[in-house]
């Protein structure tokens, strides 16, 4: 066997140069403060923060680990400092035309907290100032006149009528009923009886008077009440008067202050006309309140006040530049905000004070950062979303009117204007599935920044990674890392990215081992954390992992999975599988074998007749037909059935990385040549026979490693991989050893014939001018033994004609 079809200890895992770590320990290396390895996500989201056009909010996907979450957070930070106009305060405040309609106003920032404050001291200098006036001489003094006016005018019209009665021969008679006249014979008021005994005339005249006299107090009484409603009238016109001078200049004196907001001098005004119109609200009523049912009206009226005050939900007097909200609960109710609701007086009642501020008020003017999973899997706040971006507008309704689950009478507050930013937060998947399937996530949602799980491994990345390391120490207040240290943690992130030309981007898994890494370094009483502390934590958080794996191979030790390490073998393989737990892979060998016999069938996958094959794996079975068929059918029809299966397999196979070991077994079988059970295989194959990556190459040699170390190493046991993947090494210390000492080998192949060369020690043999293949090598022999089978099955069909 020729010494270049083996790799060397130095291909199969990547070596940090410490050289290129100019440092002793990582307390002299400067923090990293930037992203690495995802240089076309960063400008992808600096290109969706920069742009103010609409529609181009963010979306940022990436796998778990990879740091979206924490550069999405301090790119917007940083992109918000730097805006120099600050975000507007909102308030609600009394809608006095409609109850039900409050009113939002905008202030700067700042002065929304000022206006509310200088509500409230308006309310308090109201309600003395307005008592103390109502209280005053002057006030009581023109009071007293309306009245007496009002009496006089009363007094005047109602003896006007007694007299004019008596005349008539009429006592007047006034009740709470109205009119009452007593008839009046010689200056004295007749009795009924007396009445009754007069003759029929002089009754019949006393009648008639009384009558007219009935007439004629109607007359009064209905002058008598717009004398009344005159007074009333007066009385409210000096209560408006009064209250006017009592509040306008106060009222005044705010107008001027708030003279450049619009909107707010309209409010105060309707404020000052509110206030006149409900003065006696703010009037003393001392002697009420020693009346149970006036002091319930009382207090009803108090509460009635709370109409001026402002209800300031977005504060922005502290900002410094543009707000920026990350929302960890993104119920609809959190999103767009709420109306609460509360008993009073055993009745369930609100008011635009009980208006309270969701996410995208508070981010109105900036940026809101979600969780895109959490946004779907909370009822109806997706479509609010996207409804808020859409309009440009926040309306605060409530969720169980808009899904018919019930109606009741509520408040519907005037929308607010939003100009946001929204940076969503999720995996690649439900980006491409929303892109696909919802329209107007197209439109709003233009900026995709899709974070990768790998960079390139070369000095400038590495260190970067150094500095990353440093900054995760100082900002977990970890141990110092000596340089070997930091050295075993880029090894570790390259073995995470499953290739020597990457190291990972999944920073969090690398945060991991720091942490436990310190630990580690901590039992040890070292003062630094060395490569032994970082191998330690590895080794640790693999043994925590692999109890399935070791299961596995007590099975192997035991002998209850059938394997050969040592033996060759007609039609038989080890093929190399990989196995997950979590997150946790390792590799998984297992037996294929192939029987050949005659017939017309072609390959038979067991797993698929069975219904345990998945499509990949079928059709890497189905492409063994068409490598044979070009092989070994030019000249003849091809007659053979081939019964291939993985042994000891009862859940299923799926993946095309056995389909090249699957044929080596179908050409073992044909050839009568066995195969070297110490070699183990993988790699799919290609209908022209040449051989094609998979993956997880380094958790099958370390799984096949493993189980010959159970059986025993013999120094000729080895791994067959496709030649792709060798850039994909990066095989444990243990490994790389028994492959430097030579006793395990790894044999990198392009072909199948390099292959089946290497597992049967015969040459595979080319085709020849003569279109026939060299004398007893692999091909000649299959070629032969289906040669004998296309003769073996003529004679049966003319023996068979014969029979006839």
């Amino acid at each position: 066997m020729t010494n270049w079809q083996e790799l060397p200890a130095d291909k199969l895992h990547f070596i940090c140069d410490e050289r290129l770590l100019d440092f002793e320990t990582t307390q002299t290396v400067s923090p990293l403060d930037v992203m690495i390895g995802q240089t076309r996500a960063v400008k992808a989201v600096e290109f969706g923060l920069y742009t103010q056009n609409s529609g181009y909010n963010i979306f940022i996907s990436g796998l778990v680990g990879t740091g979206k979450i924490t550069y999405a957070k301090a790119a917007v930070t940083k992109r918000a400092a730097q805006k120099q106009e600050l975000p507007l305060d909102w308030c609600y405040v009394n809608n006095f035309h409609n109850a039900a309609q409050p009113k939002a106003l905008s202030l700067p920032a700042g002065m929304g907290a000022k206006f509310q404050q200088d509500m409230q001291v308006l309310m308090d200098e109201l309600k003395t100032g307005i008592a103390k006036v109502f209280s005053g001489d002057e006030y009581e003094q023109s009071r007293a006149e309306l009245i007496k006016t009002f009496q006089d005018k009363r007094t005047l019209i109602v003896e006007g009528f007694n007299k004019k009665a008596e005349e008539m021969g009429i006592q007047p008679q006034w009740s709470t009923t109205g009119f009452a006249g007593l008839p009046i014979v010689d200056n004295k008021v007749l009795t009924q009886e007396e009445f009754q005994n007069l003759d029929v005339t002089q009754r019949e005249e006393i009648e008639k008077k009384a009558l007219l006299l009935h007439d004629k107090a109607a007359e009064v009484i209905r002058h008598l009440q717009v004398v009344e409603r005159e007074v009333r009238e007066e009385l409210k016109s000096l209560d408006s008067r009064i209250g006017l001078f009592a509040v306008g200049h106060l009222i005044d004196s705010l107008t001027e202050k708030y003279a450049d907001f619009t909107e707010v001098t309209a409010y105060l005004e309707a404020v000052k006309k509110d206030i006149v119109t409900h003065i006696n609200e703010f009037k003393p009523h001392n002697e009420e309140e020693q009346n149970p049912l006036m002091l319930f009206k009382r207090n009803m009226q108090e509460t009635g006040k709370e109409k001026y005050k402002v209800n300031l939900v977005v504060d922005n007097g502290a900002s410094r530049g543009a707000p920026v909200v990350v929302e960890t609960n993104p119920t609809y109710y959190n999103l767009v905000g709420r109306v609460e609701y509360e008993t009073r007086m055993g009745m369930v009642s609100t008011d635009y004070t009980m208006i309270k501020a969701g996410a995208l008020h508070r981010a109105n003017g900036g940026y809101l950062i979600l969780n895109i999973r959490d946004v779907l899997t909370n009822i109806g706040a997706w479509e609010a979303l996207k409804r808020v971006l859409k309009t440009k507008k926040l309306y605060i309704e409530n969720l169980g009117e808009q899904y018919g689950m019930l109606a009741m009478a509520s408040l519907k507050p005037e929308p607010v204007p939003v100009d946001v930013k929204v940076v969503l937060v999720g995996s690649p998947q439900i980006y491409y599935l929303l892109y696909n399937y919802d329209e107007d996530f197209r439109k709003l949602f233009k900026v995709h920044a899709d974070f990768d799980v790998q960079m390139n491994n070369n000095p400038e990345n590495i260190k970067r990674l150094a500095g990353f390391i440093s900054s995760t120490v100082n900002r977990k207040e970890l141990k110092p890392f000596d340089r070997v240290a930091v050295a075993k943690v880029i090894e570790y992130s390259c073995r995470l990215a499953q290739s020597q030309k990457k190291l990972t981007t999944r920073f969090n898994e690398v945060v991991e081992i720091l942490c436990e890494a310190d630990v580690w370094a901590t039992l040890d009483n070292s003062e630094l954390v060395r490569a032994e502390h970082v191998k330690q934590a590895i080794e640790e958080k693999r043994y925590r992992s692999n109890k399935y794996e070791e299961r596995l191979q007590e099975m192997f030790a035991d002998g209850k999975f059938l394997i050969d390490t040592d033996e060759e073998k007609v039609g038989q393989v080890n093929g190399l599988a990989v196995m997950a737990v979590g997150e946790y892979m390792f590799g998984k060998p297992s037996r294929i074998t192939a029987n050949t016999y005659l017939g017309k069938s072609g390959v038979i996958n067991i797993e698929r007749e069975t219904k345990m094959s998945g499509t990949s794996h079928t059709k890497g079975v189905m492409i063994l037909s068409g490598y044979m068929g070009e092989k070994f059918a030019q000249r003849q029809p091809l007659t053979l059935t081939a019964s291939l299966t993985f042994e000891q397999t009862y859940d299923g196979v799926d993946g095309d990385s056995a389909s090249s070991t699957e044929l080596y077994a179908i050409l073992s079988s044909l050839s009568d040549l066995p195969i070297k059970q110490y070699i183990a295989v993988t790699g799919s194959v290609n209908q022209k026979g040449e051989i094609q990556p998979i993956g997880g190459a380094t958790q099958k040699i370390e799984g096949f490693f493993e189980v010959c170390k159970i059986k025993g190493l013999t120094g000729k046991q080895g791994v067959m991989i496709p030649w792709q993947n060798v850039d994909d090494l990066t095989l444990n210390d243990e490994v790389v050893e028994a492959v430097r000492q030579g006793s395990f080998h790894i044999y990198p192949v392009k072909t199948i014939d390099e292959g089946i060369e290497i597992l049967t020690g015969t040459p595979a043999g080319q085709l020849q001018a003569d279109g026939t293949y060299p004398l007893n090598t692999v091909h000649d022999l299959v070629e032969k033994k289906l040669k004998e089978y296309m003769q073996t099955l003529i004679k049966l069909g003319k023996s068979a004609d014969n029979e006839k």
